[in-house]
């Protein structure tokens, strides 16, 4: 069935672009993935079916058109990729984008020659195609799952490199196959590390001059940035292949990774518009090519074609995966769900559509079947992959919790002081902000940003707010502070909270509550004061245990304005766990917070506090812990130099407090300032005996000088595994009178949030009394 204007080209482009995001649209709504609705409505449209869809009249536009498209979808890939966190998983990575391919390519095209009795040419072709998965497909879906960082990590980037290296290896054997009856397919062969050669050189020399451009202000008009760095993307990938035959894939994926991952403000917002631009052309053009595909050669494949399948998910997808993370930090639990989600994309499905018309054109046979198989093997695996990902993940224990850290609007001096507290204490961060200044700042600190209107539904998607605890308001404005807590939480957020401002704001608490948000730190503030105090560093962060409960019912934190712009409660910290303080929160006795201060009247601020019932915490430490800093104490002042008083501190700690199973120092090395030096330790022997700053947990303390505590490690993205036993870890600066930063405390546990209030408080007086050795250094 066709309707007169079925075969208009533009009509043809315009249905699958409408179709293809009220595809997508439906499938969030319906929390499905995405492109299972895709292929349902190309299917539907197409000729087989309505007729309203014939990607055919498109002749060698279409073509033109899916390059384009497959150009930015992979920069956008690229974009996505952190060298840091790359640099983590660099082991497996590697084998799984090279050996991993072989693996893939070989077993496909053997599944495809004994199940379907295919000849080699066609096996071959139909191996390559199968070798690549796609972000495309991948990280939604992991959006979706909300799986722990390190195996994300690992599944994103090879989704994006596999990509270029699968699609180049593709054309490879498609150039071996077409030129077998000559008998020059060595040469074709030879081709692979040209043309990957040529397309990292490119995309090195592209990316390098778009970052170089828009880095310098006003080479590129203001407001043009993301239009003129897509013009530069699909001239590079155009370029790329007019050198160098099918190189552009590779060039257009590394150029996003240069992008991605130099020090620019526009880089933000040019993630955010690709991300844009990307949903709207995998839509399309999975509605195109679906459409494409014969109804006739789908069910021709018939169960064998369901065996192929079912071949390359369970048989050859898991040797692959367990061969290539032999001997990686990857526990066994990680490497099984790499081996079972491996859904195919975009890329697959593309090329297969280009092989099917070069194979016709040269008189080959099968093509339409190979294609047939191929979006067979895309829908089943996103389908059962991606709706089985969840529960496997859970299986396994590798979904992140649901209260897994908190999103902040505001990376503000407020919103920061904010965030490291949290982040010492072990609990994960998102910043959100439109300021350029803002998001860079927060970046240098290691925090996660989402730059962007945080009040836009795609950064509120980005920004998980389903797995976090709550979404923190701290932005100058309050109006938008409610609005975005109120978004978070009809986005799945469990609790919403927001900063008022007092005196001269228009919204009272009774309005926060109408929206079943909180009000941060117990009541309206002075938010112009306080930020005001932090940037110009005139407000002090002072931690306070509560000795007695309350009397009566009145809420806590509920204080005078003349006392509010003394003191602000800001972090309550219980039970190893910490979260904001709000006007819902009830404190009881032994809780701690951290408070600030103002530094011009902070003895007038602590005797508003004792008269609340607050003691100053390195006042309230318990028995155990003041009894053992008398002990090393002692042993200090006989030590007769540095390294023998840390030696004896390691030995007493270790030897005192259960659960404290790994204690040492690491030192800033003075031949290399940048670097820390293992010292004297108690515990199990360590690889890490030198650590670059910002790397890993000690080397994150290194470049903040401020404490932290991380309740569970596998939850970091960024940590140096030292022991399969370690769960928790907490690490404490060492700083000299001057403010040097000079070494640090470091203690593994075995236990899962071992480290709470009290050790933090230890750690850091047991740091206090080494300072002067360093002094003396």
């Amino acid at each position: 069935m066709a309707l007169p204007l079925a075969h208009n080209p533009a009509l043809t482009v315009a249905l699958a672009l409408a179709a293809g995001m009220a595809a997508q649209a439906l499938a969030r709504h319906l929390r499905l993935p995405g492109i299972v609705l895709l292929l349902g409505a190309g299917i539907l449209l197409g000729p087989d079916v309505l007729g309203l869809v014939h990607p055919e009249s498109l002749g060698e536009g279409l073509d033109l058109l899916v390059g384009f498209a497959v150009a930015v979808i992979l920069f956008e890939g690229g974009l996505s990729l952190d060298w840091r966190r790359l640099k983590e998983q660099a082991k497996p990575l590697r084998l799984l984008v090279t050996v991993g391919a072989l693996i893939t390519g070989v077993g496909g095209a053997l599944a495809a020659h004994w199940l379907l009795d295919w000849d080699w040419r066609l096996a071959a072709l139909f191996g390559s195609l199968v070798t690549v998965t796609g972000p495309t497909v991948v990280t939604p879906l992991l959006r979706r799952i909300r799986v722990k960082a390190r195996v994300a990590t690992v599944l994103e980037a090879e989704g994006v490199l596999i990509d270029a290296v699968g699609a180049v290896l593709a054309v490879v054997v498609l150039e071996v196959v077409l030129r077998l009856p000559t008998g020059a397919a060595a040469s074709g062969l030879a081709g692979l590390p040209l043309r990957l050669g040529a397309g990292v050189g490119f995309g090195l020399a592209g990316g390098a001059l778009l970052a170089l451009l828009l880095k310098r202000r006003g080479v590129v008009p203001e407001g043009l940035e993301n239009v003129f760095a897509l013009a530069v993307v699909m001239a590079l990938f155009q370029v790329s292949n007019a050198l160098v035959a099918e190189t552009g894939v590779v060039a257009a994926v590394v150029a996003g990774m240069v992008m991605g991952n130099v020090d620019s403000p526009l880089e933000r917002g040019l993630r955010e518009f690709d991300e844009q631009l990307t949903v709207m052309l995998i839509g399309m053009l999975f509605v195109l090519l679906a459409a494409d595909v014969r109804h006739a050669d789908a069910v021709g494949l018939g169960g064998r074609g369901l065996a192929v399948v079912a071949v390359l998910a369970l048989v050859v997808r898991p040797v692959n995966v367990f061969l290539c993370t032999l001997g990686s930090e990857l526990n066994w639990r990680e490497r099984v769900f790499l081996a079972w989600l491996a859904p195919r994309g975009i890329v697959a499905a593309a090329v297969a559509s280009l092989f099917d018309r070069s194979l016709a054109g040269a008189g080959i046979e099968g093509g339409s079947q190979m294609r047939a198989l191929v979006f067979l093997v895309i829908a089943l695996t996103v389908l059962v992959q991606g709706l089985g990902g969840g529960l496997v993940a859970r299986l396994l224990g590798l979904r992140r919790p649901r209260d897994s850290g908190w999103a902040l609007l505001g990376a503000n001096p407020l919103g920061m002081t904010m965030g490291r507290l949290l982040r010492a204490e072990g609990e994960e961060l998102a910043f959100l902000d439109a300021s350029d200044d803002h998001c860079s700042a927060a970046q240098a600190e290691g925090f996660t940003v989402l730059h962007g209107n945080a009040l836009s539904e795609t950064l509120i998607l980005r920004a998980q707010m389903e797995s976090r605890r709550g979404a923190l308001g701290l932005a100058s404005n309050e109006a938008v502070n409610v609005l975005f807590a109120a978004k978070a939480l009809r986005a799945g957020a469990p609790r919403g909270l927001a900063a008022l401002q007092q005196g001269y704001g228009t919204l009272q608490t009774r309005d926060a509550h109408d929206d079943h948000v909180g009000v941060l730190f117990g009541g309206p503030i002075d938010l112009a004061l306080w930020i005001s105090r932090l940037r110009r560093e005139t407000a002090n962060i002072r931690r306070w245990r509560l000795a007695a409960e309350p009397e009566g019912d009145a809420p806590p934190f509920q204080l005078p304005r003349e006392q509010r712009a003394l003191i602000l409660p800001l972090v309550l910290e219980r039970d190893g766990r910490a979260r904001p303080v709000d006007d819902a929160v009830k404190v009881r006795e032994g809780d701690v917070v951290c408070w600030l201060l103002a530094a011009d009247r902070e003895a007038e601020a602590a005797n508003v506090l004792r008269e609340r019932g607050w003691t100053p915490l390195e006042d309230a430490m318990d028995t155990l812990h003041t009894e053992l800093l008398n002990s090393i104490d002692a042993a200090l002042a006989a030590a007769p130099g540095r390294d023998a008083a840390l030696a004896a501190t390691c030995k007493l700690i270790h030897g005192r407090l259960d659960g404290y199973d790994w204690v040492g120092f690491y030192l800033v090395d003075p031949a290399s300032p940048r670097e820390l030096v293992l010292g004297p330790y108690v515990g199990d022997a360590t690889d890490h005996v030198r650590i670059p700053f910002g790397r890993g947990i000690c080397g994150q303390v290194a470049e903040s000088e401020q404490t932290l505590v991380v309740e569970d490690v596998s939850a970091e993205a960024n940590y140096l595994a030292c022991s399969t036993a370690v769960r928790s870890e907490i690490v404490a600066p060492i700083l000299t009178a001057d403010g040097r930063f000079v070494g640090q405390l470091d203690v593994d546990s075995h236990a899962l949030a071992r480290f709470g209030a009290a050790d933090r408080a230890f750690c850091e007086a047991v740091c206090a009394r080494l300072a002067p050795f360093f002094e003396e250094a």
